[in-house]
């Protein structure tokens, strides 16, 4: 005859993992459905931004046309920028973000976020951008330390 002690213990063993199994079975149908969710909502988010993108590309091509409609009677031009050029045009002066900063009048920090496409210049920047494209190292230099001596 098995022992009372032993039999009791397998019955509550087998009585606890049942309750655990009953417990547990809710939160993993909840997790399955948060999941389900989760991603539903990632595919909506990656379709809004297609979305979007193709909207601003078509936003993008009208642009100009006003731009150039509206430009006619004040005179100003209207800048487009690139990171990867204003990256470009820093190196080719052989500028530090820092020392390109100073030239522009803007924190090396912006100078930064605009060549890695976290930011865009305002338009009084962009000018003084442009402004430093038609010069050489040895008048970026000059100008620098000339602001540096101030």
């Amino acid at each position: 005859m098995p022992n009372i002690a032993s039999v009791l213990k397998d019955e509550i063993a087998r009585i606890a993992r049942k309750e655990v199994r009953a417990q547990t079975g809710d939160f993993k149908k909840a997790s399955a459905q948060h999941r389900a969710h989760i991603a539903a909502l990632r595919r909506r988010v990656d379709e809004l931004e297609r979305e979007l993108k193709r909207v601003r590309k078509s936003a993008g091509a009208a642009a100009p046309a006003r731009a150039r409609a509206g430009d006619e009677g004040e005179g100003s031009t209207q800048r487009r920028f690139s990171p990867a050029r204003l990256a470009a045009q820093r190196g080719k002066l052989g500028l530090s973000a820092a020392d390109f900063a100073t030239l522009l009048g803007v924190s090396g920090q912006s100078v930064y976020k605009w060549e890695h496409g976290e930011s865009r210049p305002r338009a009084r920047q962009l000018e003084a951008i442009a402004g430093l494209r038609g010069i050489g190292k040895r008048e970026a230099a000059a100008r620098l330390a000339a602001l540096r001596g101030k």
